[in-house]
């Protein structure tokens, strides 16, 4: 009877002291990686941060320097759906840039998130962004709620977008349940 006795308070605590050490490196597991993921997005929100900063100053060269070299851009929100590299999209974009710099209209941009994935070098990012562009007299030239997914990379410290792809026309509702 002793045997069986010693035997159950063996196994009971040889099962404790496992059940602890796999809790301890689940915990630890589990820390680490929500310090990375903050550290992540951290820097993603200075991103754009910065992004926003590029477009409500016109600073065109600063916004092309958020993306990649070889970023494309997916435009899916009206009939002539279509994918170009980013140089073409800022091609066409350039001019509202330049008014925005000289001070002959205001842009803004904001984004919200639904969904952020990524590790240390790469992220993929769902949600929506405002786009807003007015005269010098406050008249509205633009409103556009947009749904979007950008891939970025992150290269020498740096991120990068990838791919930008505007998928669709967000509603009030939508852009408010992102606050």
């Amino acid at each position: 009877m002793k045997k069986v006795a010693l035997l159950l308070v063996i196994t009971i605590a040889t099962t404790f002291q496992t059940t602890v050490s796999n809790n301890f490196k689940t915990n630890f597991l589990f820390t680490v990686e929500t310090q990375k993921d903050s550290i992540r997005l951290a820097e993603l929100d200075r991103y754009w941060i910065e992004l926003s900063r590029t477009v409500k100053e016109g600073d065109y060269e600063g916004y092309a320097a958020t993306y990649h070299e070889d970023a494309v851009v997916i435009f899916a929100t009206g009939k002539n759906k279509t994918s170009v590299a980013l140089s073409k999209a800022l091609a066409g974009w350039k001019e509202g840039f330049i008014k925005t710099k000289e001070g002959k209209q205001k842009d803004n941009v904001e984004f919200r998130f639904s969904q952020r994935i990524g590790d240390e070098t790469t992220a993929f990012e769902t949600g929506i962004f405002r786009f807003t562009s007015k005269d010098t007299e406050g008249k509205l030239l633009a409103d556009q709620t947009i749904h979007f997914e950008m891939l970025l990379i992150k290269r020498d410290g740096k991120w990068y977008g990838l791919m930008e792809h505007q998928k669709g026309i967000a509603t009030e509702e939508e852009w408010d349940s992102l606050k």
